[in-house]
């Protein structure tokens, strides 16, 4: 047999070859970035659309809201949608009844789950100083499971929840925390779900830990807040 009638194919050489997977990651790498740019301004619209949903959800006597940012100097100022909060600052919203009458706070907090962050829109009334409700923003939670806290009765009658700024003004007089399913003895414990305690407590969390930055910055400005300017 003669091996010269079947000659070897011809190697491809490492020079072109790296030329042409640059040449595929560079279209690649074009498109992502283009289809990102593309689709940034309506996903961040949504997102603002849904976030404003929510805050109407948890404050149900309002009838408009304002954005604001609380700043770590201490003052709190209106933020227009969409616009980017300084470095520190807290984001929040002030809701308004028909009148114009401030009819409570409401700000995002994310903690932990099962699965991810728990992410939530919780409602603060400034009169009575207790955290009245939440709506679930983001979860991937379990489901059947961790998606108990926006349908179990028992859970959501833990609302609403003590929530009041300490007289030296640095923080909550009592830590917000979710205890073990039928051991609350306090108006500021959340009384977790049996068989969903992680989300429970990431719920506990998620409040706590935004409560304790953002309440104290702005108890001092609720005279500022209480009509809509």
């Amino acid at each position: 047999m003669n091996e010269l009638a079947h000659p070897l194919p011809q190697m491809t050489p490492p020079a072109a070859m790296i030329r042409t997977l640059g040449l595929i990651a560079a279209i690649c790498g074009t498109i992502i970035v283009a289809a990102y740019q593309g689709t940034y301004r309506a996903v961040q619209e949504n997102k603002r659309i849904a976030v404003e949903r929510g805050v109407f959800r948890v404050i149900s006597t309002a009838k408009s809201i304002v954005e604001y940012v609380a700043l770590p100097t201490g003052t709190v100022e209106k933020v227009g949608a969409g616009e980017t909060a300084p470095a520190g600052a807290i984001r929040f919203f002030a809701g308004y009844d028909e009148a114009g009458r401030l009819a409570g706070i409401a700000a995002e907090g994310a903690a932990k789950g099962y699965a991810d962050n728990v992410r939530i829109l919780f409602a603060w009334d400034p009169l009575s100083r207790k955290v009245t409700g939440f709506s679930v923003v983001a979860a991937r939670e379990t489901p059947g499971i961790g998606d108990k806290i926006s349908k179990d009765r028992d859970f959501l009658a833990n609302f609403p929840l003590a929530a009041e700024v300490a007289a030296d003004g640095k923080a909550l007089i009592h830590e917000i925390r979710t205890v073990k399913h039928g051991t609350k003895t306090q108006p500021w414990e959340i009384d977790a779900i049996a068989g969903a305690t992680i989300t429970s407590r990431a719920v506990g969390r998620a409040i706590n830990d935004t409560a304790q930055a953002l309440l104290p910055r702005i108890a001092p400005h609720l005279d500022q807040l209480k009509e809509k300017s």
